[in-house]
């Protein structure tokens, strides 16, 4: 991996945190993310005209991709309603490189160095240890972030198809988000009307911000995908625990100490090791 890549996905990995940091800050989770979701559809229609457009070939992996992605926007929001940020996002993320390490080199065909795989154990152990060490007040969260890791894991292999298909990183990622935040909005529209249109008046300033992190986190891994094997990528781009881990610590009031500093400095390590790779 270069040198360029492995910055941009750093770079990418705090973007992400603080698209997530939002969410959870939120008064309401569910709205909160659809706030986020919305901003970034709006941010992409902007956007669309001025881009160039994917292949007709990653059209199926668009759609697949929305339905999978809108699932998880819900679970984010379901899961930090009932348990902390500090532990569940760690769980989240934690498990769904492992996923896509195993898939993508069973059934895509990407091959993974010595190092490539070491590094991605070591950073995903050391955010599972992370997210152990939370407490374990509220099982259902636990389970919740689980059954969401299955679904980062499927849009991360869907998405990493689909954008070497497309022949445009960039077109392909307005589509993405277009089509998620449009998808969620109507729904919301459609079941909580009233609720969610005062939501969106009072906390645009918020959402707005958020949708230029989600937007900008997952279009650069988009970029990368095409770069580098989606498993590295995928696992790298967790390191935004890193940074979730300290968000959830200055602007949740969340304590973050003993194991999970020691795991952060796994994390450390297996970005080091992914970048020798």
């Amino acid at each position: 991996m270069t040198v360029t890549v492995f910055c941009i996905l750093l770079f990418a990995a705090l973007l992400h945190a603080s698209w997530n940091a939002i969410v959870k800050a939120g008064s309401d989770k569910l709205y909160s993310a659809i706030c986020v979701s919305g901003s970034a559809a709006l941010i992409a229609l902007v956007m669309l005209p001025f881009s160039p457009q994917p292949s007709l070939a990653s059209v199926p992996y668009l759609a697949v991709s929305c339905l999978l992605q809108v699932v998880y926007t819900v679970l984010v929001a379901k899961t930090y309603q009932v348990s902390d940020m500090s532990q569940t996002y760690p769980l989240m993320r934690g498990t769904a490189p492992l996923l896509v390490a195993l898939i993508s080199v069973l059934l895509l065909g990407d091959t993974l160095s010595t190092f490539a795989w070491l590094g991605i154990a070591v950073i995903c152990l050391s955010i599972l240890a992370m997210a152990c060490n939370g407490r374990h007040s509220s099982t259902r969260g636990i389970w919740l972030a689980l059954l969401n890791s299955c679904f980062i894991a499927g849009y991360t292999l869907v998405d990493g198809t689909g954008v070497r298909l497309a022949g445009s990183a960039f077109g392909y990622t307005l589509w993405t988000f277009f089509m998620n935040g449009f998808c969620l909005l109507a729904w919301a529209m459609f079941a909580r009307r009233r609720e969610v249109s005062h939501y969106l008046v009072n906390n645009w300033k918020k959402g707005l911000p958020g949708g230029i992190g989600t937007m900008g986190s997952y279009g650069l891994a988009l970029w990368a995908m095409t770069q580098a094997p989606l498993a590295v990528v995928a696992a790298l781009r967790e390191t935004s625990i890193l940074f979730g881990a300290l968000l959830a610590f200055l602007m949740l009031k969340e304590k973050v100490a003993g194991l999970r500093i020691v795991a952060a400095c796994g994390i450390a390590a297996g970005a080091i090791l992914l970048r020798l790779s």
